[in-house]
């Protein structure tokens, strides 16, 4: 399985993100880096990776949800896409407040510790319906490691288009979440220009 190991944050100031948008609290010391100035292609480029870098996504299955996003008949693409994107499995177990970082909740969802609706999934990349209920499987939840991610991620704000529970670590996809309501600095409308070219 192909995955993205090169160092996060100096990956977050090549691209002027805030780690903080990975899970990370830690402030990188230098600041965001302003480069030299980007053509119309490399604003575009910039905002593709900035979408894959934030959501764990490589190129191929990025490709796929926009195609997937283009043939929906409701909204723009550029909506879409970053609508599917954030019903993927793994982004709203980190959501949720159930893992730190989206790397971890791709991993918790990896080894299995996720139920949807009942049924067990192990596919980061699943989509979320409106209405599904998440939770993590009874044999993991007294665990240490559960104890130490609700530490850390009790005070982050879950979504409005979420519920969580975190006493029974279960949680409900309320509704489809708007672009209004994902808070991801990426221009969706770039995105879009780069693919139709």
């Amino acid at each position: 399985m192909a995955r993205d190991m090169g160092p996060v944050l100096k990956r977050c100031r090549a691209l002027g993100l805030e780690p903080a948008y990975l899970g990370i609290d830690k402030k990188s010391n230098r600041s965001v880096r302003q480069g030299k100035k980007l053509s119309e292609y490399g604003t575009q480029l910039r905002e593709k990776q900035k979408a894959k870098f934030i959501y764990g996504v490589l190129e191929k299955p990025f490709r796929n949800l926009f195609v997937r996003a283009q043939k929906m008949k409701n909204g723009t693409a550029g909506e879409n896409l970053m609508t599917l994107l954030e019903l993927r499995i793994d982004n709203v177990i980190f959501r949720l407040g159930y893992a730190r970082t989206r790397k971890e909740a791709r991993q918790i969802v990896d080894h299995k510790h996720v139920l949807v609706n009942g049924k067990c999934v192990n596919i980061p990349s699943y989509t979320v319906k409106a209405g599904d209920t998440i939770e993590i499987k009874e044999k993991f939840k007294n665990t240490q490691r559960y104890k130490d991610i609700l530490e850390v991620t009790d005070g982050r704000m879950v979504p409005a288009w979420l519920e969580a529970n975190h006493e029974a670590l279960t949680g409900t996809v309320k509704e489809v979440p708007t672009r209004d309501q994902i808070d991801v600095p990426v221009n969706e409308v770039l995105i879009v220009e780069l693919y139709s070219k």
